[in-house]
């Protein structure tokens, strides 16, 4: 057995989020690292006016870089809004980066600030890559500059690592915006083919609602067609056809309605991860436990034990802590419910739900057990392999 909760569609939206903050943390930490490291270098060597310019040009970088990055969360449709322009918190980018490489005499600090505003922008499709490839030819080009001025004998190795991470901070930031795209649109693929899944079940329902009711409406009109043709010479047989048109009509309801829950059942693991949410919002702490292979659990049987397991903790619960699972042990389906009875509002076990239950289960060779442990009140159902209600 995989202890594993199923995944669900507010799972998979809380990874995507929790990647989009990832990303987000990353590229921040990059930048105020490098400005941190910069800024003890200028606080060591340069004038009081110098380093006040500067931090005041590393913190308008990275307030740019805050902005550009929420503004970059939104879809690629919004990107024209004129409500939220990108050009200021670009210029603002770029005029913090060029002020804090003016303070410090740092022609590459200046460029990289400033590639880093580019970077973080979303442009279209096929510019980013040659923009990332031209800002990186200019960060070089403006780094061998640098060291030339600043020291025309030899680069001093000490600043060598240090220039590199500013001059690989915008690369840097682009790869990791590329990656959430990528993360972004496999999320809007999946929630596609969930709509889709959804479309084609729906046109599967009406196509087989068509054929079904098509059918039986042509039988019955032809059974009271003829009814009425032979009530004038034979009003027997016009009763027998009547008969056989309710008849019919009553097929059509058997049909229409097995139609309809065989359409209307919800897989078991979906009505596990449906419980522990109904439980969680009623405020109970819950713990959910579902096989990998849950999805072939018979669904008609144990879904109506599920809710009635659900119901019964929400009324006999203390309201403290649940904890639900499901199992495959020995071939059979083992359902377990179990909750804190502690201040429960009517003793647990009274009632027809119970009863109930085990009629459900009994009916397929299946059997149920109620066990009251000190505080805690478990129920137990096991369930046969490929049974069906």
């Amino acid at each position: 057995m995989a202890g594993v909760s199923t995944p669900s569609a507010a799972t998979y939206a809380r990874d995507v989020r929790v990647t989009w903050w990832y990303t987000v943390a990353s590229v921040l930490s990059l930048q105020v690292f490098g400005l941190a490291i910069w800024a003890v270098a200028v606080v060591v060597n340069d004038a009081p006016l110098a380093v006040a310019l500067y931090l005041v040009g590393a913190v308008g970088s990275t307030a740019s870089a805050v902005l550009l990055l929420l503004r970059y969360r939104r879809e690629p449709l919004d990107d024209g809004d004129a409500r939220h322009p990108v050009w200021p918190s670009l210029v603002l980018g770029i005029a913090s980066g060029s002020l804090a490489g003016a303070a410090v005499g740092s022609l590459l600090l200046a460029v990289a600030l400033a590639a880093q505003a580019l970077c973080l922008v979303r442009w279209r499709n096929g510019i980013r890559l040659r923009l990332v490839m031209l800002l990186i030819v200019v960060i070089v080009a403006t780094w061998i500059m640098d060291a030339t001025r600043l020291n025309p004998g030899g680069y001093v190795a000490a600043v060598f690592g240090l220039a590199l991470f500013v001059a690989m901070l915008p690369p840097l930031s682009a790869t990791s915006l590329w990656w959430w795209d990528i993360v972004r649109e496999l999320d809007r693929a999946r929630r596609a083919e969930g709509r889709l899944a959804a479309a084609q079940e729906r046109l599967r329902l009406a196509s087989d609602l068509h054929d079904l009711q098509g059918h039986h409406l042509q039988v019955i009109a032809l059974q009271l067609e003829l009814a009425e043709k032979m009530m004038g010479r034979d009003p027997d047989a016009a009763v027998e056809q009547v008969r056989a048109a309710r008849a019919s009509v009553d097929e059509a309801r058997r049909g229409t309605r097995d139609l309809a829950a065989r359409f209307r059942g919800v897989p078991l693991p979906d009505e596990l991860a449906n419980a522990a949410d109904l439980l969680r919002a009623a405020g109970l702490t819950v713990d959910l436990l579902v096989d990998a292979e849950a999805g072939r659990a018979p669904a008609d049987v144990l879904g109506p034990v599920v809710r009635e397991s659900t119901t019964n903790v929400l009324k006999h619960g203390g309201g403290g802590s649940a904890s639900l699972s499901l199992a495959r042990h020995r071939g059979a389906w083992v359902l377990t419910v179990e909750n804190d009875a502690r201040g429960a509002a009517s003793p647990v076990g009274d009632g027809a739900g119970l009863s109930g239950i085990a009629e459900r289960v009994g009916t397929v060779g299946g059997t149920m057990d109620a066990t009251r442990l000190g505080d805690r009140f478990r129920l137990t159902v096991h369930v046969p392999e490929g049974v069906t209600a």
